[in-house]
């Protein structure tokens, strides 16, 4: 019934359309700027930013998880950063995101990567309680900061 792979070229539209869903359920509806092109260059090129995981259920999407590499400082070894994992809403409570973070995290491991992570926001507690309940540490002694648009832009030019 579930089926997990890697994404291919072909898969770029499902992808778009399925973090367009994504913003939608993060209440973020307009957010999503990114077009074909820029997953098609970044994703599937010759040095590839990115992978993603698609789920298809009976033959259906369902799911994605889009991640990349970084790399530790402190335990000098690369890491598995998940960027976006999604459900469609129909489909919850299949195992699909639990199949996608267990492939995920075995990928972590194959990799030699010292740590899995990612974020989640502060009012999904239907995902806090699933990631806790996988042994997910929640850090709520770190914050995201972020540069953007004119002010990355700003910064730049100094």
């Amino acid at each position: 019934m579930l089926s997990l792979r890697p994404a291919t070229r072909a898969d770029v539209p499902l992808i778009l359309q399925l973090v367009r869903e994504l913003a939608t359920y993060e209440r973020a509806p307009g957010a999503v700027v990114a077009t074909e092109a820029d997953y098609l260059r970044d994703g599937f090129g010759h040095s590839p930013r990115f992978h993603v995981l698609l789920a298809d259920w009976n033959g259906e999407p369902s799911g994605f998880a889009l991640y990349f590499y970084n790399w530790s400082t402190w335990l000098g070894r690369p890491g598995l950063y998940l960027e976006d994992l999604f459900v469609r809403p129909e489909q919850r409570s299949k195992g699909i995101g639990k199949a996608l973070l267990v492939e995920l995290a075995r990928i972590a491991i194959r990799e030699g990567c010292g740590r899995f992570q990612w974020q989640v926001l502060d009012w999904n507690e239907p995902a806090l309680g699933f990631y806790r309940s996988l042994g997910a540490e929640v850090m709520t002694e770190w914050l995201t900061a972020r540069l953007q648009g004119d002010a990355l832009r700003r910064l730049a030019k100094e």
